[in-house]
Protein backbone atom coordinates (compact mmCIF):
# COMPACT_ATOMS: atom_id res chain seq x y z
CA UNK A 1 0.00 0.00 0.00
CA UNK A 2 1.09 3.46 -0.63
CA UNK A 3 1.57 5.42 2.42
CA UNK A 4 -0.94 8.06 2.86
CA UNK A 5 -0.09 11.66 4.67
CA UNK A 6 -1.56 12.56 7.85
CA UNK A 7 -2.71 16.43 7.40
CA UNK A 8 -0.17 17.28 4.85
CA UNK A 9 2.48 14.93 5.85
CA UNK A 10 3.70 11.66 5.64
CA UNK A 11 5.08 9.54 8.83
CA UNK A 12 8.21 10.47 8.63
CA UNK A 13 7.45 13.91 8.24
CA UNK A 14 5.65 13.69 11.26
CA UNK A 15 8.04 11.47 13.14
CA UNK A 16 10.76 14.07 12.34
CA UNK A 17 8.66 16.90 13.47
CA UNK A 18 8.61 15.02 16.63
CA UNK A 19 11.82 13.90 17.00
CA UNK A 20 13.25 17.37 15.81
CA UNK A 21 11.01 19.17 18.47
CA UNK A 22 13.30 16.97 21.25
CA UNK A 23 15.99 19.27 20.22
CA UNK A 24 17.91 16.47 18.01
CA UNK A 25 20.86 17.89 15.79
CA UNK A 26 21.64 15.73 12.98
CA UNK A 27 24.19 17.25 10.27
CA UNK A 28 23.10 17.43 7.14
CA UNK A 29 24.68 14.68 5.23
CA UNK A 30 22.90 12.12 8.02
CA UNK A 31 19.85 13.33 7.22
CA UNK A 32 19.98 13.27 3.39
CA UNK A 33 21.23 9.68 3.93
CA UNK A 34 18.47 8.57 6.17
CA UNK A 35 15.92 10.83 3.65
CA UNK A 36 17.34 8.69 0.65
CA UNK A 37 16.63 5.41 2.44
CA UNK A 38 13.00 6.02 3.56
CA UNK A 39 11.04 2.80 3.45
CA UNK A 40 6.91 2.43 2.50
CA UNK A 41 5.30 1.96 6.46
CA UNK A 42 1.88 0.28 6.46
CA UNK A 43 -1.51 1.77 7.15
CA UNK A 44 -1.24 0.08 10.48
CA UNK A 45 2.15 2.11 11.40
CA UNK A 46 0.64 5.32 10.33
CA UNK A 47 -2.04 5.04 12.43
CA UNK A 48 0.28 4.30 15.36
CA UNK A 49 2.42 7.25 14.32
CA UNK A 50 -0.67 9.60 14.26
CA UNK A 51 -1.58 9.52 17.97
CA UNK A 52 0.57 11.01 20.46
CA UNK A 53 3.35 8.97 22.22
CA UNK A 54 1.25 7.37 25.56
CA UNK A 55 1.82 9.03 28.76
CA UNK A 56 5.71 8.71 30.52
CA UNK A 57 5.71 5.89 32.90
CA UNK A 58 3.88 2.97 30.99
CA UNK A 59 5.05 -0.25 32.60
CA UNK A 60 6.19 -1.38 29.03
CA UNK A 61 9.01 1.47 29.48
CA UNK A 62 11.54 -0.03 31.49
CA UNK A 63 14.53 -2.14 31.63
CA UNK A 64 14.36 -5.20 33.96
CA UNK A 65 16.08 -5.17 37.62
CA UNK A 66 16.02 -9.06 37.23
CA UNK A 67 17.10 -9.20 33.58
CA UNK A 68 20.12 -7.39 33.42
CA UNK A 69 23.94 -7.42 33.80
CA UNK A 70 25.29 -7.09 37.77
CA UNK A 71 27.69 -4.54 36.06
CA UNK A 72 24.31 -2.72 35.22
CA UNK A 73 22.57 -0.06 37.43
CA UNK A 74 18.50 1.57 36.72
CA UNK A 75 16.97 4.64 37.53
CA UNK A 76 14.32 4.39 40.49
CA UNK A 77 11.99 4.92 37.08
CA UNK A 78 13.60 2.18 35.69
CA UNK A 79 13.58 3.50 32.33
CA UNK A 80 17.33 4.59 31.96
CA UNK A 81 20.35 1.99 32.18
CA UNK A 82 23.38 2.79 33.04
CA UNK A 83 27.01 0.34 32.67
CA UNK A 84 29.27 0.76 35.17
CA UNK A 85 33.20 0.91 34.15
CA UNK A 86 33.69 -2.55 34.28
CA UNK A 87 36.86 -3.89 31.94
CA UNK A 88 36.62 -6.79 29.87
CA UNK A 89 33.17 -7.14 30.25
CA UNK A 90 29.95 -7.24 27.67
CA UNK A 91 26.70 -6.56 29.20
CA UNK A 92 23.31 -6.48 28.82
CA UNK A 93 19.54 -5.60 29.52
CA UNK A 94 16.51 -6.42 28.48
CA UNK A 95 13.04 -4.62 29.26
CA UNK A 96 10.45 -5.51 32.26
CA UNK A 97 7.55 -6.23 29.74
CA UNK A 98 7.60 -8.24 26.76
CA UNK A 99 5.22 -8.65 23.53
CA UNK A 100 3.61 -11.68 22.11
CA UNK A 101 1.01 -9.95 19.48
CA UNK A 102 0.49 -6.73 17.84
CA UNK A 103 2.37 -3.78 16.33
CA UNK A 104 4.03 -1.88 18.87
CA UNK A 105 7.16 0.98 18.75
CA UNK A 106 9.96 2.15 21.63
CA UNK A 107 11.92 4.82 21.44
CA UNK A 108 15.79 3.68 22.46
CA UNK A 109 18.02 6.92 23.66
CA UNK A 110 21.68 6.46 23.12
CA UNK A 111 24.26 9.18 22.89
CA UNK A 112 26.49 8.16 20.11
CA UNK A 113 29.72 9.58 22.22
CA UNK A 114 28.71 7.12 24.82
CA UNK A 115 28.26 3.75 22.82
CA UNK A 116 32.06 2.40 22.25
CA UNK A 117 32.22 -0.87 20.17
CA UNK A 118 29.56 -3.40 20.43
CA UNK A 119 26.89 -1.05 21.05
CA UNK A 120 23.87 -3.17 20.21
CA UNK A 121 19.84 -2.42 20.43
CA UNK A 122 17.04 -4.98 19.42
CA UNK A 123 15.01 -7.60 20.47
CA UNK A 124 15.67 -10.78 22.94
CA UNK A 125 13.28 -13.82 24.38
CA UNK A 126 13.36 -14.75 28.04
CA UNK A 127 16.73 -16.33 27.84
CA UNK A 128 19.23 -13.84 26.25
CA UNK A 129 22.23 -14.19 28.16
CA UNK A 130 22.74 -10.84 29.69
CA UNK A 131 26.56 -11.21 30.60
CA UNK A 132 30.06 -12.53 29.36
CA UNK A 133 33.82 -11.82 29.96
CA UNK A 134 35.51 -9.99 26.78
CA UNK A 135 33.84 -7.75 24.67
CA UNK A 136 31.37 -9.15 22.50
CA UNK A 137 27.66 -8.69 21.05
CA UNK A 138 25.25 -10.01 23.21
CA UNK A 139 22.21 -8.84 21.81
CA UNK A 140 22.52 -11.35 18.34
CA UNK A 141 25.12 -12.89 19.96
CA UNK A 142 22.88 -16.61 20.34
CA UNK A 143 19.64 -17.48 18.82
CA UNK A 144 17.66 -16.13 21.25
CA UNK A 145 17.92 -12.64 20.47
CA UNK A 146 18.01 -10.24 17.13
CA UNK A 147 20.71 -6.94 17.53
CA UNK A 148 21.67 -4.24 15.52
CA UNK A 149 25.02 -3.32 16.08
CA UNK A 150 25.22 0.57 15.75
CA UNK A 151 28.89 1.46 15.40
CA UNK A 152 28.95 -0.98 12.37
CA UNK A 153 25.53 -1.35 10.93
CA UNK A 154 25.74 -4.84 10.98
CA UNK A 155 23.09 -7.21 12.09
CA UNK A 156 23.88 -10.14 14.50
CA UNK A 157 21.95 -13.14 14.62
CA UNK A 158 22.64 -16.59 16.06
CA UNK A 159 26.41 -15.53 16.78
CA UNK A 160 26.65 -14.33 13.61
CA UNK A 161 26.78 -11.43 11.01
CA UNK A 162 23.70 -11.54 8.86
CA UNK A 163 24.41 -8.47 6.77
CA UNK A 164 24.63 -4.92 6.68
CA UNK A 165 21.14 -2.14 8.36
CA UNK A 166 20.13 -0.22 6.18
CA UNK A 167 21.06 -2.25 3.01
CA UNK A 168 21.82 0.48 1.18
CA UNK A 169 24.76 1.39 3.84
CA UNK A 170 26.38 -1.56 3.21
CA UNK A 171 29.04 -0.91 4.97
CA UNK A 172 31.64 -3.71 4.83
CA UNK A 173 32.04 -6.87 3.11
CA UNK A 174 32.39 -9.73 5.00
CA UNK A 175 35.18 -12.99 4.92
CA UNK A 176 35.34 -15.91 6.81
CA UNK A 177 38.30 -17.45 8.24
CA UNK A 178 38.39 -20.36 10.57
CA UNK A 179 36.12 -18.95 13.51
CA UNK A 180 36.93 -15.24 13.28
CA UNK A 181 35.03 -12.52 10.60
CA UNK A 182 37.37 -10.56 8.73
CA UNK A 183 35.29 -6.80 7.86
CA UNK A 184 36.89 -4.81 5.25
CA UNK A 185 35.60 -1.68 5.22
CA UNK A 186 34.29 -0.12 1.52
CA UNK A 187 32.39 2.50 3.14
CA UNK A 188 32.12 4.59 5.86
CA UNK A 189 29.09 3.09 8.37
CA UNK A 190 26.15 5.72 9.08
CA UNK A 191 26.32 7.92 12.25
CA UNK A 192 23.17 6.39 13.64
CA UNK A 193 21.69 9.28 15.93
CA UNK A 194 20.29 9.96 19.70
CA UNK A 195 17.15 8.20 19.36
CA UNK A 196 16.26 5.50 17.23
CA UNK A 197 12.80 4.08 17.13
CA UNK A 198 12.54 0.24 17.00
CA UNK A 199 9.24 -1.19 14.98
CA UNK A 200 8.08 -4.85 16.59
CA UNK A 201 5.25 -6.59 14.11
CA UNK A 202 4.97 -9.14 16.43
CA UNK A 203 2.21 -10.26 14.25
CA UNK A 204 4.30 -10.15 11.12
CA UNK A 205 7.66 -11.59 12.60
CA UNK A 206 9.36 -8.33 11.54
CA UNK A 207 11.30 -5.93 13.03
CA UNK A 208 12.49 -2.77 11.53
CA UNK A 209 14.00 0.55 12.59
CA UNK A 210 12.71 4.48 12.37
CA UNK A 211 15.86 7.13 12.27
CA UNK A 212 15.59 10.81 11.97
CA UNK A 213 11.49 9.84 11.57
CA UNK A 214 12.46 7.63 8.36
CA UNK A 215 11.70 3.83 8.63
CA UNK A 216 14.59 2.37 7.25
CA UNK A 217 12.60 -1.04 6.43
CA UNK A 218 12.62 -4.10 7.67
CA UNK A 219 16.04 -5.57 9.22
CA UNK A 220 14.83 -9.31 11.01
CA UNK A 221 12.12 -11.27 9.36
CA UNK A 222 10.96 -14.58 10.44
CA UNK A 223 10.77 -13.92 13.94
CA UNK A 224 9.02 -16.18 16.37
CA UNK A 225 5.43 -16.30 16.46
CA UNK A 226 3.07 -16.61 20.02
CA UNK A 227 6.68 -16.26 22.11
CA UNK A 228 7.02 -13.39 24.44
CA UNK A 229 9.68 -10.71 22.98
CA UNK A 230 11.43 -7.98 24.85
CA UNK A 231 13.50 -5.21 23.65
CA UNK A 232 17.01 -5.35 24.47
CA UNK A 233 20.32 -3.67 24.84
CA UNK A 234 23.97 -4.91 25.54
CA UNK A 235 27.25 -2.60 25.53
CA UNK A 236 30.69 -2.55 26.80
CA UNK A 237 31.12 0.85 27.13
CA UNK A 238 31.61 2.32 30.85
CA UNK A 239 29.00 5.05 31.71
CA UNK A 240 26.86 3.96 28.77
CA UNK A 241 23.56 5.41 29.21
CA UNK A 242 20.43 3.58 27.76
CA UNK A 243 16.78 5.18 28.10
CA UNK A 244 13.82 3.51 26.74
CA UNK A 245 10.28 4.29 26.39
CA UNK A 246 7.11 2.77 24.84
CA UNK A 247 5.68 5.32 21.93
CA UNK A 248 2.31 3.34 21.47
CA UNK A 249 1.32 0.11 19.44
CA UNK A 250 -2.12 -1.30 18.07
CA UNK A 251 -3.68 -5.03 18.13
CA UNK A 252 -3.35 -7.54 15.40
CA UNK A 253 -6.89 -6.37 14.19
CA UNK A 254 -6.99 -3.65 10.62
CA UNK A 255 -6.92 -0.33 11.93
CA UNK A 256 -10.28 0.95 12.56
CA UNK A 257 -11.89 2.88 9.36
CA UNK A 258 -12.64 6.17 11.50
CA UNK A 259 -8.89 6.34 11.96
CA UNK A 260 -8.35 5.56 7.99
CA UNK A 261 -10.71 8.59 7.34
CA UNK A 262 -8.65 10.30 9.76
CA UNK A 263 -5.51 10.09 7.40
CA UNK A 264 -7.33 10.22 4.41
CA UNK A 265 -9.24 13.87 5.64
CA UNK A 266 -6.18 15.37 6.80
CA UNK A 267 -4.22 14.53 4.06
CA UNK A 268 -7.07 16.20 1.40
CA UNK A 269 -7.16 19.24 3.77
CA UNK A 270 -3.16 19.88 4.58
CA UNK A 271 -2.03 21.65 7.75
CA UNK A 272 -2.80 25.27 6.34
CA UNK A 273 -6.82 24.08 6.63
CA UNK A 274 -6.42 22.03 9.84
CA UNK A 275 -7.96 24.55 11.49
CA UNK A 276 -11.56 24.74 9.25
CA UNK A 277 -12.53 20.88 9.68
CA UNK A 278 -15.45 22.13 12.06
CA UNK A 279 -16.66 23.57 8.76
CA UNK A 280 -16.45 20.05 7.00
CA UNK A 281 -19.75 18.24 6.20
CA UNK A 282 -18.80 15.32 8.34
CA UNK A 283 -20.90 12.98 10.78
CA UNK A 284 -20.73 13.73 14.00
CA UNK A 285 -18.75 11.09 15.37
CA UNK A 286 -16.58 11.84 13.24
CA UNK A 287 -16.10 15.46 13.36
CA UNK A 288 -15.81 14.42 17.42
CA UNK A 289 -12.57 12.38 15.98
CA UNK A 290 -10.98 14.75 14.11
CA UNK A 291 -11.30 18.05 16.31
CA UNK A 292 -10.15 15.77 19.38
CA UNK A 293 -6.81 15.37 18.29
CA UNK A 294 -6.98 11.62 18.26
Amino acid sequence: MTPTTVRGRTPQELLTSWLHSRRVDHPPSTLSAFCSMGAPTSSRLEVILNFPPVAPGDSRSRWSSVHCSPHISLSISKEEARRSPVERSSDGVRAETGVMGGLHVWEVVWNPKHRGSHAVIGLSRQCCPLQASGYNVLVGGDFQSWGWELQTNQLWHGGHIRGAFPEKSRCCAKVATSQQHILSATETPLLIPERILMVLDADAGTLGFLVNGYFLGVAFKDLPRGVELFPAVSSVRGGACIRLRYINGATRDPPALIALCGLSIGSHLGPERHNQMDKLPLPPALQRYLLSGH
